[in-house]
């Protein structure tokens, strides 16, 4: 089956550029756009157009087989790790950090540096959780939105150049991209967290600065700090195990998801978690889901030819298209500098607060930041920080090609191959 175009855009794009624009435009109604999208999106491609050709149920299904890890990790993670920053908030931890901290807006940056070191080994979506917690308490739950979009993006950028530090440098491991070749991504991270956070801070001094409190503090739950570092000891131990000793299960369930929930049940013998904060979780995690899901059914079949130019434009891509397919594509593809790619794409979606799941995450703590008009005034100095971290690794690394690290796919029959750099499309003889 062939899609339908509209002025030579496919109508899968459109339905999911309106989709798009009813989030940025209804941000109280976020979960019944993005699912009405997508279920207009499947209904169209059920009837007219089936699902990268394959029509009715066997192609929706065939997705689904295809997508459900993706799915159910990212459904684990963003609630299990809702409930594990309440753990953090509970304990008190967060109350006695203003001592610790500068008082001026050089606190604000350690916190962001925090994060950033946080994510370069623990999910970007807990470290985010975990920074947006610590904001909540030093100022006062008076968090500026351009602090909240400075925390998502800190932490999308400590995750872009180890592999163990977001889903999209875990897949270039799992697809057999050495390690080696994607930190130097924090050539650009580092930049790009020091330009944002510079910024972010002195937002955040001049709206609501870390304030010295004299007023007695509750004490640390020392419990309940163990049983978070538990948590996130399992999610770790978890992602390195999997991934480092039998990399060709991690696609085959959601190993990752499966630990942190398990982990959770077990710290529950000895501190009980907050699950009140589950309902606002689920309506974030199901908003996201349809957002991905929707994103998976785009027919997107190549990208252009692998060059610092494609990399640098799939950042702003991946602000509203999710990253994981377009990363899923660019590996199919190779011959891309992997490091400069996983900055691009991770730290792209800082620049909208659906861009990246660190993001979605964060507004259910600061669901005011549910707003793109918001997000990109209050947030402004991350996509300056994104240009700027690109600039200085591309003058001073360069663009690093790799020759693709698996062999390309055999033509099928009646099929010719592709010339190197021109897209995995394969095109049908006349």
């Amino acid at each position: 089956m062939t899609g339908i175009e509209i002025c030579g855009i496919p109508r899968e794009f459109l339905l999911f550029g309106a989709t798009l624009f009813g989030v940025a435009l209804f941000r109280d109604r976020t979960l019944q756009v993005a699912a009405t999208g997508l279920a207009a999106i499947i209904v169209d491609k059920f009837f007219v157009t089936g699902f990268h050709g394959v029509p009715g149920v066997a192609g929706l299904v065939g997705h689904l087989q295809a997508e459900w890890v993706v799915l159910a990790n990212l459904f684990a993670l963003l609630t299990g790790f809702a409930l594990l920053s309440r753990h953090f908030e509970h304990s008190h931890v967060p109350g006695h950090l203003p001592r610790l901290l500068p008082d001026d807006w050089k606190g604000g940056f350690v916190l962001l540096v925090l994060v950033f070191v946080l994510s370069s080994f623990l999910d970007n979506i807990a470290a985010a959780l975990i920074g947006g917690t610590v904001a909540a308490s030093v100022f006062h739950r008076s968090v500026h939105i351009g602090y909240v979009a400075a925390i998502v993006a800190a932490s999308n950028a400590g995750g872009s150049g180890s592999v163990v530090g977001d889903t999209t440098t875990t897949m270039m491991w799992i697809d057999g991209v050495s390690p080696l070749h994607v930190v130097h991504a924090y050539v650009a991270a580092g930049v790009a967290l020091v330009v944002c956070g510079v910024f972010a801070s002195l937002q955040q001094q001049a709206f609501s600065p870390i304030q010295q409190r004299d007023e007695e503090r509750a004490p640390v739950d020392w419990m309940r700090v163990a049983v978070v570092a538990f948590i996130l000891l399992a999610a770790i131990g978890t992602n390195v195990l999997i991934n480092v000793t039998y990399p060709q299960l991690a696609s085959r369930f959601p190993f990752l998801g499966a630990a942190v929930w398990v982990a959770l049940l077990i710290g529950a013998i000895w501190r009980r978690p907050d699950w009140s904060v589950l309902p606002s979780a689920l309506r974030g995690t199901l908003f996201l889901l349809c957002l991905v899901l929707a994103a998976s059914l785009m027919p997107v079949e190549r990208l252009p030819a692998a060059s610092w130019q494609t990399a640098f434009g799939l950042g702003f891509v991946s602000a509203v298209f999710d990253n994981i397919p377009l990363t899923k594509l660019a590996l199919e593809q190779g011959g891309y500098d992997w490091g400069m790619l996983a900055y691009t794409v991770g730290f792209g979606g800082s620049m909208i607060w659906f861009g990246s799941s660190a993001g979605v995450a964060i507004t259910n703590l600061f669901p005011e930041a549910r707003s793109v008009g918001g997000w990109v005034k209050g947030g402004w100095h991350v996509a300056l920080a994104y240009v700027a971290g690109f600039a200085v690794l591309m003058f001073t690394l360069g663009w690093q090609p790799h020759a693709p690290h698996k062999s390309p796919p055999l033509p099928l029959a009646g099929e010719v191959g592709r010339s190197p750099g021109e897209g995995v499309a394969l095109k049908k003889v006349p």
